[in-house]
């Protein structure tokens, strides 16, 4: 059994105490972080950036080239490389130095290390990179074994119970900070795509990110993310992502390296107080289908538009980011159940957990012609283009997936996710069409571009 798959049991809600003497309250965390500090560690990132340096117009002239010794030609210099690091944590998850931290630590990181607490560093691997969770999973480049904490059910949590985080704030060195929970399945953050976290008021700030959120027994309940801040420091609203999906991203990297997420085939919306009142609901509940495509899982279990799904896996869903994270977590290969509420009868629909697929090959290309698209990279749609990518319902066209930094395309404001609809009222089917047409440039540019459901005209001269 893979170590990633390990729950533990909880505390029964019942065995839940208040200190109810002043001998109670003076017992101490001392031994829960003597168990578990050991397996937080510090994650140093670096990359190497090139820079131009803009150089006086003057060294343009070959006398002050030849006197000053300098370089010219256009105002710029030779490129200089300087290197850029950054600084979090991250938490050992397996005896062999399997590591999870945020995706925002190491990103476009060249080298990364590890330092544990008793002092020694490594160089780590990066095995994961998963962005729309903000988790990654590194591998110490060490010999083994090493200290490692386990999985608790973060969904047994419950506001109000006590937790601690442990991290490197400011890269003070590892730090410790007690609170509760102030919410179990807070979804309107904004950090990652799947919006569904811890919230506490233990103490988290900048190098807390990647560190771990325990419970008493010392289990991971979470991965310290995101804080709410004016000020950049600890206004008691931390933001941690449960081990539910950390153990599932976790578990992706002991499998293959690469995350694989089911594919339902319909779109959702919130339910609001009107279509409550509309649905004869006594309050708004659940998720309302909106729509359900050809051959898909959804299709195919009898999912119909209008349905009310309020439950996946017998675990409530309130709204559509909540549906998101219980859907997403689920193993391809398995088969969930869907409560649905339709003409006022609550009915279980299994779904089959199925990866999306690939209608159309991808055709990745980057585009480096001079035209509004130099600097992009674009991908073909399809059904597992767009689960990969978070774009629901959006199969077919051409979108964008990256965009090189101070490139045309980042010039003229086009974003990864964008759907390139049409150039000059020509429609854009695939990516080899879009290569080809950016190989003869009118006098006008006339893009149109889906973005976020909204279709967009933009002139470029």
């Amino acid at each position: 059994m893979s170590a990633f798959a390990q729950t533990t049991p909880t505390t029964p809600a019942d065995l839940r105490l208040v200190p109810q003497s002043e001998t109670q309250i003076k017992l101490s965390f001392a031994p829960i972080v003597k168990n578990v500090a050991p397996a937080v560690v510090n994650v140093y990132a670096s990359r190497k950036v090139v820079q131009q340096r803009r150089v006086s117009p003057f060294f343009d002239d070959p006398f002050f080239r030849r006197f000053f010794g300098q370089p010219g030609g256009g105002g710029f210099d030779r490129p200089r490389e300087r290197v850029e690091s950054s600084l979090g944590s991250g938490v050992i998850i397996s005896r062999d130095g399997t590591v999870i931290t945020n995706h925002h630590v190491i990103k476009d990181a060249d080298e990364v290390r590890v330092a544990l607490s008793d002092r020694r560093e490594f160089d780590a691997e990066i095995v994961l990179l998963d962005e729309r969770t903000d988790l990654a999973v590194l591998k110490i480049k060490g010999e083994g074994p090493f200290d490692h904490t386990t999985f608790a059910e973060s969904d047994s949590l419950e506001v109000g119970d006590i937790v601690l985080a442990i991290g490197n704030p400011f890269g003070v060195g590892q730090t410790v900070t007690q609170g509760i929970v102030s919410a179990t399945a807070r979804t309107q953050v904004g950090v990652t795509d799947f919006q569904f976290f811890i919230q506490t008021d233990a103490a988290i700030n900048p190098g807390n990110s990647g560190g771990a959120l325990v419970d008493m027994e010392g289990k991971l309940v979470g991965i310290n993310t995101a804080i709410f801040s004016r000020s950049g420091g600890s206004n008691g609203i931390g933001f941690a992502i449960p081990a539910h999906m950390a153990r599932f991203v976790a578990r992706a990297a002991d499998q293959g390296g690469k995350v694989q997420r089911p594919w339902l085939g319909a779109t959702v919306q919130m339910v609001n107080s009107e279509i409550a009142e509309a649905l004869s609901l006594d309050r708004p509940r659940g998720v309302l289908v909106t729509a359900v495509f050809d051959e898909s899982p959804a299709q195919d279990a009898g999912l119909q538009v209008s349905d009310l799904v309020v439950a996946i896996g017998g675990k409530e869903v309130t709204d559509p980011n909540s549906f998101g994270y219980r859907f997403a977590t689920k193993m391809i290969g398995d088969e969930t159940e869907f409560m649905i509420i339709r003409g006022g009868k609550e009915i279980a629909l299994p779904i089959s957990l199925v990866p999306a697929p690939e209608t159309v090959p991808r055709d990745t290309r980057e585009l480096v012609e001079f035209s509004p698209f130099e600097g992009a990279t674009v991908m073909n749609l399809s059904p597992a283009v767009s689960t990969e990518i978070g774009l629901e319902g959006v199969f077919e066209g051409v979108v964008i997936t990256a965009v090189r930094r101070g490139s045309t395309a980042n010039q003229v404001g086009l974003r990864p996710g964008d759907v390139v609809r049409g150039i000059n009222e020509q429609v854009v089917e695939s990516t080899r069409m879009l290569e080809t047409v950016t190989k003869t440039p009118p006098r006008v540019w006339r893009l149109e571009i889906e973005r976020d459901g909204k279709v967009s005209q933009l002139i470029l001269r």
